[in-house]
């Protein structure tokens, strides 16, 4: 990285491929992701415009290698970049990140990750030429204000006499300091975040403050990619004249509160929290954005339950200790945690010897050298533990403390929701799974793969549903349906279609049969829910199946050593809505190695795509490479393979419906593959 200081980024060190970033999209979505300015980024990723309210541009590039994506190059322009992308602002983006997959490419692996981003020098970036540098120190002399200069750190590099007189500190104590750290009367959060705004929006910038016990000073900031030189001058502004927003720092009470950045960070997990959905998010939140930015090397999150302490997530624990840890009732004199929790006050530990006064097993079985213990409790009732542990001595600052301690009240809610959510979760696909077959019947000559995968995160259970229902021995029927809604009405009405088709099936109805009988159930029950259905009747003697639809989107065929198409099917109406439908029929032969693709609208109907290009992308792919599956098919007949053939087909085709992953619809497929009869 090159040109913004480490902190800036420590939100940011570990991201999920889902997370709502410029960066992940650009990964995510293998594309070019602009952000032309503060309200663009605000309406397109209110998380980060929480981190960093400032004004600029961004373009994150996705770094896409021969055979696989190694990750993104994202560049920032300052605030005076037009919020519109040029075509050179594009063109420059993504050659740079082609020069970066080329360089990954050819290494042959993955790079080795450092713990921390390295830093580019910028005298790579920008060399300078030589200068006396006894020259540039003078010309600063001469100047009646003070010279003073950052780093993109924040550490001052340089400055004059002039400034040191006008802070009040020799400049070999001001030297390689923050401003706000050195001086306790600068340690303000409004004068820390105009740093932060030079840094980022490249824009001068200017504060007034007061150096007790009278002194006003001018501030200007005038920033570049290299750093920051600031101006300081006397305001002649007296203190009765202060402005009503000014508070005189001082030593005793400027460092109770949280630094700009600090703050910042605070808003920004604040809102990564708020998006957690299950306790496992939860505990990746915490993990790789909480920990990296505290500088802690480990964590154990703990549910209170049933008077214990449940581990459920942690991280730089072995398992030994993990067991030792976990499951200790809440009174536990082992370690600080129950009592923690038992009185909601925060514990901070520095050093081994600070917890071995109360706590002497402690520090013997982690193995840590300093831990904060924070108490997740949601309307005094106690929810669980989160304890952050450091392998090294870490003296926990005032700002640290404060920040964590708010964290605490966080983390607590978006456990006691993600619980709840896991519970409600659970429930839902228990039922779900209740409701679909748990196995299908083997059949001579037919070969068959199915799945069921639920929408998204945050869904409740859908109405997506299959079935092979064996007749005789030499024949079967197939169907598959969707029932609209995601909901436990949904699950239940889907049971009842399932039930009454492989009711009247069973019972040697026709395929249209089957449809109509079930259709006037569903008259009778009004469910106020529609369903689509497609059924299917497999003669394997004759080598021909007959096919019925009420609304359902039409199966693919492939013929062997033919191109895949979609069927041609008249389908009858919608399931439950005229008592008299009719539901005509189609039949096909069905030579050995025809396939037969039946799916459910969740495979095509992906939000901004049209469904038909969806559904052509599929019968491609099912056309290029169909042809090995059959070959496998055929040398594994014999075996108990030819169904992860077909299974690995399932994957490949919902890969070409979402390349993205992250459905928002149920999806359910069903294939079936004629082969030769045994014997």
């Amino acid at each position: 990285m090159h040109g913004v200081p480490p902190d800036f980024v420590a939100p940011w060190l570990r991201l999920p491929l889902s997370s709502p970033t410029p960066v992940a999209a650009a990964v995510r979505e293998q594309r070019l992701v602009w952000v032309g300015n503060q309200e663009d980024m605000v309406r397109r990723y209110p998380r980060v415009a929480a981190a960093l309210p400032y004004r600029f541009s961004l373009a994150a590039a996705p770094i896409a290698g021969e055979h696989r994506g190694w990750g993104a190059l994202q560049l920032l322009w300052p605030a005076d970049h037009p919020p519109h992308a040029s075509r050179r602002d594009c063109e420059n983006a993504a050659a740079g990140a082609r020069r970066v997959a080329r360089v990954l490419d050819a290494a042959g692996g993955p790079p080795d990750f450092p713990e921390r981003p390295w830093i580019v020098p910028d005298e790579l970036v920008r060399p300078h030429p030589e200068q006396d540098g006894r020259a540039a120190v003078a010309y600063a002399e001469r100047l009646p204000e003070g010279a003073l200069a950052l780093d993109l750190h924040g550490r001052i590099t340089f400055l004059s006499s002039t400034a040191a007189r006008l802070l009040g500190r020799p400049a070999d104590r001001l030297l390689g300091a923050v401003p706000w750290s050195a001086l306790p009367w600068l340690d303000d959060p409004a004068h820390e975040e105009r740093y932060r705004t030079a840094v980022i929006s490249r824009e001068p910038t200017a504060f007034t403050a007061l150096r007790p016990p009278d002194h006003w000073l001018d501030f200007q900031l005038f920033p570049d990619a290299g750093g920051i030189s600031v101006r300081i001058s006397p305001s002649g502004r007296s203190a009765a004249a202060a402005p009503a927003t000014a508070v005189p720092g001082s030593a005793q009470t400027a460092p109770t509160a949280p630094s700009a950045g600090r703050l910042q960070q605070l808003m920004h997990l604040a809102a990564a929290l708020t998006e957690a959905v299950g306790v496992s998010d939860v505990v990746d939140m915490v993990a790789d954005q909480i920990l990296p930015v505290f500088g802690a090397d480990a964590l154990v999150l703990s549910a209170a339950d049933a008077g214990r302490l449940k581990i459920i997530g942690h991280r730089g624990y072995s398992a030994e200790v993990l067991e030792r840890l976990d499951g200790l009732p809440l009174d536990t004199d082992l370690t600080p945690a129950g009592r923690a929790l038992a009185d909601g006050t925060p514990s901070f530990f520095a050093r081994p010897e600070e917890i071995a006064r109360s706590y002497p097993e402690a520090p013997r079985i982690s193995g840590k050298k300093a831990w904060a213990v924070l108490p997740l409790i949601v309307s005094a009732r106690p929810v669980g533990v989160c304890v952050l542990s450091y392998t090294r001595p870490h003296a926990f600052t005032a700002d640290e403390r404060a920040v964590l301690t708010s964290l605490a009240g966080l983390i607590a809610q978006a456990l006691d929701r993600a619980r709840l959510f896991d519970a409600k979760n659970d429930l839902a696909h228990g039922l779900q799974s209740a409701l679909l077959p748990r196995t299908l019947p083997r059949i001579d000559g037919l070969d068959f793969a199915a799945r069921y995968l639920p929408a998204g995160r945050g869904q409740d259970i859908g109405g997506d549903f299959y079935d092979l229902i064996r007749l005789d021995d030499r024949t079967a029927a197939a169907v598959i349906g969707d029932v609209q809604g995601h909901n436990v009405a949904a699950a239940a009405l889907m049971g009842q279609v399932r039930t009454a088709v492989h009711a009247h099936a069973a019972a040697g109805a026709a395929p249209d049969q089957v449809l109509a009988r079930t259709n006037r159930l569903l008259v009778d029950l009004e469910p106020d829910l529609l369903v689509s259905c497609l059924y299917a009747h497999l003669d394997l003697t004759r080598r021909q199946v007959t096919l019925a639809s009420a609304g359902h989107p039409p199966p693919l065929l492939r013929r062997p050593g033919g191109r895949a198409h979609v069927l041609d099917l008249e389908p009858g109406p919608l399931l439950g809505i005229e008592v008299a439908a009719g539901y005509p029929l189609t039949t096909l032969p069905l030579p050995e190695g025809t396939l037969l693709v039946l799916y459910t609208d969740g495979l095509v109907e992906v939000p901004g795509t049209d469904a038909d290009s969806v559904t052509a992308a599929l019968t491609d792919h099912l056309s290029r490479h169909t042809a090995d599956h059959l070959a496998d098919l055929r040398a594994d007949q014999a075996s108990d393979r030819a169904g992860g053939v077909l299974d690995r087909l399932i994957d490949e085709l919902v890969q070409v419906g979402w390349p993205a992953g992250q459905h928002t619809d149920d999806i359910a497929l069903l294939l079936l593959q004629a082969t030769r009869r045994a014997g």
